[in-house]
């Protein structure tokens, strides 16, 4: 009988896809799968090790799945992704529950690390995270309808206070043939909604055909039979008009474009080794809204970067007040070592970063507040996600709402709804991050 494995996978979608390479490679190599890890034999914990708080997450659940091999079947350990990247010396040290640990660049050898466990060896797998394998087989981890398309690997920004280049290596292309070959594959197993991501979507292609691609990939994914197809992420110096009249012209792409932004002073934004200002960041939004009728944006903001004054944190509360972003994720800036700006002068005290994020919420929340109120009595197009308890009503997401980053449709329904059906709702009701109505039609 074949060792029964459980997989928890953290972090961002792009962790996440790897998640689903592994569970694939087991599957393959005739392991079994389990979602219920106290009957699992071996568990593996794919982590995220971006910030301070992905970190503790990672910890902790590394330590709740090691309490299995007390009080359930457990015999192994592993740990992977970017955490066992960065932290390989201090895992194999200070968390002795764990039993192999597989950096970025070897998730292909996650079978050989179960199979060392599974015989009583501590193991470590830890090749160039620059020549992880790109293509393979995916046991999927998302809703049926809904799937991820990961365009490329890695990173070549740079940027001051991140560490991503260090835990992936640099941006690597996928070869555009093999992602059609994939999202083709999506489509005819019922894909409903593909989210095209990488840590930058918008430089597909550069490295491997010296031209920017993702246009022209674009152009074949709106000839399969998806319904939505949802870009993350896209960086605002990238943005071309070619790409901007792709996503106007095509109505398959969602009009709901994620651009972070980090800042908008032109001092941080150096020193975060990002370019742009107010007035050039303010210019691409508006021209983005002037030529995709209907865009909803989303943003990425960093409060508390080393020597952040008041007046430059002013001035991003400002530029927010004019811009009106609809979507926004606040986060206070992480001194995450090996960074260039963790040893930047002039640090930002906690109480300091809490309080501008919190300011930055509020303005915000009244920004989305505004914006739920001028959708009342519209009719929107909401994919079913599912029943609701709590609320005793069907839930979704309109094409404004991507997957847990935003808020949720409620819906009443005189027939049943099946999840990834999509249905027509009427707007009557604000519920906070979340609108609420009625299926017509």
């Amino acid at each position: 009988m074949q060792a029964k494995i459980g997989l928890i996978s953290l972090g961002c979608a792009k962790n996440l896809v790897d998640s689903e390479h592994m569970l694939a490679q087991l599957r393959q190599a005739g392991f079994t799968l389990t979602g219920d890890l106290a009957e699992a034999d071996v568990a593996i914990v794919n982590t995220c090790g971006f910030i301070e708080a992905a970190k503790s997450e990672a910890i902790r659940t590394i330590l709740e799945t090691a309490e299995y091999k007390k009080t359930g079947a457990l015999r192994g350990l592993v740990v992977t992704g970017c955490l066992a990247q960065r932290y390989r010396d201090e895992i194999e040290t200070e968390l002795p529950e764990v039993d192999a640990v597989l950096g970025t660049g070897s998730y292909t050898d996650v079978v050989s690390a179960v199979r060392d466990v599974l015989e009583g060896k501590k193991a470590a797998y830890f090749a160039d995270p620059a020549a992880a394998a790109l293509e393979g087989a995916r046991d999927r981890l998302t809703p049926p309808h809904t799937a991820f398309l990961k365009i490329a690997e890695g990173c070549s920004n740079r940027c001051g206070y991140c560490i991503i280049p260090k835990l992936r290596g640099a941006y690597r292309s996928r070869d555009f043939d093999a992602l059609l070959g994939e999202a083709r594959a999506l489509a005819d197993g019922g894909v409903k909604e593909l989210i095209v991501i990488a840590q930058d979507i918008t430089k597909y292609g550069i490295d491997l055909y010296g031209e920017r691609r993702l246009p022209a990939l674009l152009r074949e994914l709106c000839k399969l039979d998806f319904t939505w197809i949802r870009l993350h992420y896209l960086y605002p110096d990238q943005i071309t008009d070619e790409l901007v009249k792709v996503i106007a012209d095509e109505p398959k792409i969602v009009k709901y474009l994620d651009i972070p932004i980090q800042h908008v002073s032109k001092r941080i934004l150096r020193a975060q080794h990002r370019p742009g200002d107010r007035e050039s960041l303010t210019a691409l939004l508006n021209a983005l809204r002037e030529h995709i009728p209907g865009l909803v944006l989303r943003t990425s903001l960093i409060v508390g970067l080393p020597g952040e004054t008041e007046e430059e944190f002013t001035e991003l509360c400002e530029f927010l007040q004019d811009v009106r972003i609809e979507r926004a994720g606040v986060f206070e800036f992480s001194p995450e070592e090996g960074t260039e700006a963790a040893g930047l002068p002039d640090q930002v005290d906690a109480e300091t970063k809490q309080s501008r994020r919190l300011i930055v919420e509020e303005l915000q929340s009244g920004v989305m507040d505004d914006y739920n109120f001028s959708r009342m009595h519209e009719t929107l197009d909401v994919l079913c996600e599912g029943w609701d308890e709590m609320q005793g009503m069907y839930f979704g997401r309109s094409y404004a709402d991507s997957v847990e980053v935003d808020g949720v449709v409620y819906f009443a329904a005189d027939t049943p709804v099946q999840a990834g059906e999509f249905v027509r709702v009427r707007i009557d009701d604000s519920l906070g991050a979340d609108l609420s109505g009625t299926r017509v039609g």
